[in-house]
């Protein structure tokens, strides 16, 4: 048996276990880690978190205090699941309450953000913050700039997301995860897994579906595409302004990283990427 929160198992129907944590130090939240690594027949089946805020070690308060910042969210085996958190605007946390349902193991949960109050030496986070005040911009269409045809448009701060690492469980809401797995074992649960390549490899089926609502008048059929793109120019662990999002409500979408060769013909790239960072949104309806 590995370390960590294992709870007994139980057939009750709607039986959860939960855990409160005390955190470091009062501060505001940002993104959750929770790790099931080495649990993989045992792990809970979900997670959600409440937080609250409270002076003392074992918090006194009601059950309204409690704030659900991660809603109720399926969890996989053996692997780190990191998710962006809601509920947590301008608010200061001092514990938070992790259930799981109905049972099982985790590792590891981490909590990140920062502290409401720092040292003697640092500046607070409400002196380091200042937005600025809004500017006005003219809006491009396809990379053009149309004077005095366009409208003039406020650009303003909007709030900063955390980038965190894809996994199926984080992803969810917005789709699926194309990958494979360091073992069968930590594959999502109902993916069929079998042996290929005279033993040389795993082959993990179905991993998204393909899909296409076209209107038949159209014409319109699924196609792959590839898009040559050069790196943005962000540094991991500062921000990145993101002024637009596609809409491509007749189909879904994968992405593939390419191009990590350097120097292997006429067509590699001549400024390689690092990293891949995927932003997707769900519009008001929730697609």
């Amino acid at each position: 048996m590995r370390d960590g929160w294992e709870t007994r198992r139980s057939r009750v129907a709607g039986h959860r276990d939960w855990a409160i944590v005390k955190l470091g130090a009062p501060g505001f939240l940002e993104q959750l880690e929770i790790d099931t690594a080495n649990f993989m027949g045992n792990f809970p089946e979900s997670a959600e978190v409440h937080a609250t805020s409270c002076p003392h070690d074992i918090p006194e308060v009601t059950e309204d205090a409690w704030v659900q910042i991660l809603r109720r969210t399926r969890l996989g085996p053996h692997r780190r699941h990191y998710f962006q958190l809601e509920n947590i605007d301008d608010t200061v946390f001092t514990h938070i309450r992790v259930t799981i349902h109905p049972d099982g193991g985790i590792k590891r949960v981490r909590v990140y953000g920062k502290r409401a109050r720092a040292n003697e030496d640092e500046i607070t986070v409400a002196e380091s913050v200042a937005a600025p005040e809004p500017t006005l911009s003219k809006p491009l269409t396809n990379g053009v700039d149309h004077g005095d045809k366009s409208l003039l448009v406020a650009s303003v701060v909007g709030k900063t997301i955390p980038a965190v690492p894809l996994t199926p469980e984080g992803f969810a809401a917005f789709g699926n995860v194309v990958q494979a797995y360091n073992t069968p074992e930590a594959a999502p649960r109902g993916i069929k897994v079998t042996g290929a390549n005279q033993g040389s490899a795993v082959k993990y089926h179905a991993l998204a579906p393909v899909k296409q609502n076209y209107p038949v008048d159209t014409g319109a059929k699924t196609a792959l595409s590839v898009y040559r793109a050069s790196p943005i120019d962000a540094t991991i662990g500062e921000t990145f302004d993101v002024r637009l999002l596609e809409r491509h409500p007749c189909t879904n979408q994968a992405f593939f990283p390419l191009g990590a060769g350097v120097d292997v013909s006429e067509y590699a790239l001549e400024r390689q990427g690092r990293a891949y960072l995927v932003i997707t949104a769900l519009n008001g309806s929730g697609l």
